[in-house]
């Protein structure tokens, strides 16, 4: 039921709200399909939440609704946080350095785009007071790739199979060495790249970092072990008798 009173609501949604790209590469803009990728569970609430708000549009038409859909998120104090939902410990936060690892998989096929948590913000503001409505793809230049973790990391790009990576990651999981499940793997690999014309128009929306700003300060957070710091948990009321 929609709060007497509240004139927007600003969704945070995401690039995996979409169904797979498309097979040229090309990037897209809102108009995708969102369905995600049904084979991971992140994916797939993304996609239900984007039905919800269907229906929610519909039933109230007097409401500003406003979807962002950004690329992966990366700032230097959400590194830890970041490496304990998707990592877990097979992941060293002091070897991820420059100049420590050697070897940097190259995975053949995996492009993905970034932003800077800070460019997010500042969208998500223009969201709140412009009036506009409907979806918004977020995303900074240039597309990036494994080799560009690597050279950011000063180590090697080796090939390797996706297939490989997969199921050394489906194993890993399965130990219960890894948080994340192989499917968010695969989602990823299928994750379309987003056209962000319309945020930059509407929003007059200019990201201030690169994607390689952004992924590098995250790296430079993963290597010191940085997070941010936030209250403990409320302790619980004792049970009446």
């Amino acid at each position: 039921m929609r709060p007497g009173g509240v004139p927007c609501l600003v969704h945070a949604s995401s690039v995996g709200a979409y169904s797979p790209g498309p097979s040229d590469g090309r990037p897209v803009d809102e108009s995708w399909s969102t369905h995600g990728w049904p084979g991971a569970a992140y994916t797939r609430e993304k996609a239900y939440l984007e039905r919800y708000l269907d229906g929610f549009e519909l039933a109230h038409p007097d409401l500003r609704v406003v979807r962002m859909r950004p690329a992966f998120l990366f700032k230097e104090g959400a590194a830890s946080e970041q490496r304990r939902i998707f990592a877990g410990p097979l992941l060293p936060w002091r070897a991820v350095r420059p100049g420590v690892l050697p070897v940097v998989p190259s995975v053949k096929g995996l492009r993905f785009q970034a932003l800077h948590t800070d460019d997010a913000a500042q969208a998500y503001r223009a969201a709140v007071v412009r009036q506009v409505r409907g979806p918004f793809n977020l995303a900074a230049d240039p597309v990036l790739d494994t080799d560009v973790i690597a050279r950011l990391l000063k180590a090697r790009a080796v090939p390797v199979p996706a297939g490989a990576v997969r199921t050394a990651l489906a194993a890993a999981w399965r130990l219960r060495l890894v948080p994340a499940a192989p499917g968010l793997f695969d989602a990823v690999l299928r994750l379309p790249l987003l056209d962000s014309s319309r945020a930059r128009e509407e929003l007059d929306w200019t990201p201030s970092w690169t994607s390689e700003e952004a992924i590098g300060e995250f790296l430079v957070g993963l290597g010191r072990g940085a997070g941010l710091r936030t209250p403990p948990p409320a302790a619980a009321a004792p049970a009446e008798v």
